[in-house]
């Protein structure tokens, strides 16, 4: 099998090293990718807002499958040129792929499919988001409509900076507050059948004990010791298999990675957005224990395959991953400094995201830099085999939190 990933930061690391493990894989190629998967894929260099260059690329390379990572180019209809092209895509048609470019388009469908989300309003214009605010009260919960790179959304008790930021989009949804734990979920669609993975939780906020602004992601880990036991049985019921329903039921049915992200509040699981493809960074942690060869399971979903594709099999071991972060990341990321000091052993992972080589000597490029994931028997040894390559890393005024998994770690090892 000849598949094609687009994608160049740490999630599309870790879906090219679980590829790579494939046994029906013959040729793995990356586009643009970066430095850390140029050592295990052939990159290409190419445009992820070019569909037509896409296209061309997987023609070129009588790709069997083309893996989308980044949301960008499904929202910009990729998919659609692929299946023109008769070429098997891993990833929804822009219609589809509405439900992680529209907040309020996604509200509407869970309304729709009767999944449980959050309460809120869609508003346009300053007095509706000041109404809006007041209906629900602190904390503020304000979400940009569109894409925004995972710095559309801001939870404050602030009520002016929440309506400074709400006016930086011609369209937002104002939402209640949930409480309780955020959990991460994947299932995967053929457009009709959902098998959901194990899930994961990130942890969003840039600094220690959850302050600071929201990132794109500064951490994860997998399995959760604490949740509970049905809780991937719930969310396929209540959650996955009735937005998958409800898509196909208007004729546009989600094909690829449904991502929900869920907070387990006192009145019961509700959703707190959805995504159209792999998370950054739980993808980092899920990766590392899927047994199933990850190139036949996406396989079968662009194929439309699924039924027939039994369950996922899963290692018991646990995975804890670590951002490594720019200095003035998440607001203002200085790169272009050098990296040295990346020695992963046999129970770590270093994963590249924003990386480049000049002169043969890497280089940050981005906000986030590196992924760092540990595996172990538990997550205490999971978080000491993360922390131990990611502190020999040197990268002049780089930041990452220390407490990825550090309370679930504690719990676990209390039981």
């Amino acid at each position: 099998m000849k598949v094609l990933l687009i994608g160049s930061g740490g999630r599309e690391h870790a879906l090219a090293a679980a590829l790579n493990r494939d046994p029906k894989l013959e040729e793995l190629h990356v586009a643009p990718g970066n430095p850390g998967i140029a050592q295990i894929a052939l990159c290409h260099e190419l445009d992820i807002k070019d569909n037509k260059a896409i296209v061309a690329l997987a023609q070129k390379l009588n790709s069997d499958l083309v893996v989308i990572g980044p949301e960008l180019p499904l929202v910009n209809g990729v998919a659609d040129e692929l299946a023109k092209a008769k070429i098997p895509c891993f990833g929804p048609s822009k219609a589809a792929a509405q439900l992680e470019g529209s907040k309020d388009f996604a509200k509407k469908v869970m309304s729709d499919a009767g999944v449980p989300t959050a309460k809120s309003f869609t508003c346009t214009t300053k007095s509706e988001i000041e109404r809006a605010l007041d209906t629900f009260g602190a904390p503020y919960v304000v979400k940009h409509d569109g894409l925004a790179a995972g710095k559309g959304v801001v939870v404050t008790d602030d009520r002016d900076f929440a309506i400074e930021h709400a006016l930086q989009s011609p369209q937002v949804v104002i939402e209640e507050y949930l409480d309780g734990p955020e959990v991460s979920l994947f299932g995967i669609s053929d457009g009709h059948h959902v098998i959901a993975m194990q899930p994961a939780q990130d942890f969003k906020r840039v600094s220690d004990g959850d302050l600071g602004p929201n990132t794109g992601g500064m951490g994860a880990y997998s399995p959760l010791p604490w949740a509970p036991d049905e809780i991937v049985e719930e969310v396929l019921d209540q959650v996955l298999n009735p937005t998958v329903k409800e898509m196909a039921a208007r004729a546009t049915p989600f094909v690829g990675l449904l991502y929900a992200g869920l907070a387990l509040t006192s009145h019961g699981t509700r959703v707190i957005e959805f995504n159209a493809r792999f998370g950054d960074p739980e993808t980092q942690v899920l990766m590392p224990r899927l047994k199933t060869p990850l190139a036949q399971l996406l396989l079968a979903a662009a194929t439309g395959k699924l039924k027939e594709f039994g369950e996922l099999d899963w290692s018991q071991d646990s995975a804890v991953t670590v951002v490594l972060a720019s200095p003035g990341y998440p607001a203002s990321p200085k790169v272009g400094e050098p990296i040295t000091g990346i020695n992963p052993n046999s129970n770590s992972f270093v994963f590249h995201a924003g990386t480049e080589l000049r002169d043969q000597i890497l280089h940050s490029a981005g906000g986030r830099v590196l992924t760092v994931t540990g595996v172990g028997s538990d997550l205490t040894e999971a978080r000491d085999a993360a922390y131990r390559t990611i502190s020999q890393i040197s990268l002049t005024g780089s930041h990452y939190r220390s407490d990825i998994a550090l309370n679930a770690s504690v719990a676990e090892k209390g039981n």
